[in-house]
């Protein structure tokens, strides 16, 4: 299996479960608090992740059991880029078109939060005006997406170096 036919199809794969996870979680977001909201998208950006993992040792696998890091990285490099695009598309979808209210009830839930913990009024307002912030730079589609980059990203790079260094397989001596 050629490099591009491996990265397309792990890519693809990852982007999807990461899109599933993030469409089965965040209309329940209310429901399961948006601190575990935090705990439950890390966890299903992770299991994605794995796809880099399955992605690199089948690369290996096809080029006759050997792969330097620095081809394991590049294969996993690309496939994080491709999920990475599927979570930002999705998030873009549910963000603008499926949710459009959500930066308000993340808003009432911050402002409530501060509140339990015994917050003042200006502890409250500043509260506010943060989350006010937070909705106007998110609702710059472009800001937006380079927000939710970062999210995964820093996960898919890391379980990428991880594989690439547990994967690596030099060619047997002669």
């Amino acid at each position: 299996m050629p490099m591009k036919k491996t990265v397309v199809t792990f890519g693809v794969i990852s982007g999807v479960v990461s899109s599933l996870m993030m469409l089965g979680t965040i209309p329940f977001m209310h429901r399961i608090g948006f601190d575990r909201g935090l705990i439950v998208g890390y966890t299903a950006i992770v299991l994605s992740f794995l796809l880099v993992f399955f992605g690199i040792r089948s690369y290996r696998e096809q080029a006759g059991g050997v792969i330097s890091f620095g081809r394991g990285f590049a294969v996993g490099i690309l496939i994080t880029l491709i999920s990475c695009l599927f979570y930002i598309a999705t998030w873009q979808l549910i963000y603008f078109k499926l949710q459009p209210d959500f930066m308000d009830k993340w808003e009432a839930y911050a402002v409530e939060h501060v509140r339990a913990e015994g917050g003042g009024p200006e502890k409250i307002e500043a509260t506010r005006r943060q989350m006010q912030s937070f909705k106007q730079a998110y609702d710059n589609p472009l800001t937006n997406a380079a927000y939710t980059f970062i999210e995964p990203f820093p996960v898919g790079l890391l379980v990428t170096v991880i594989s690439a260094a547990i994967l690596r397989r030099k060619s047997p001596a002669a």
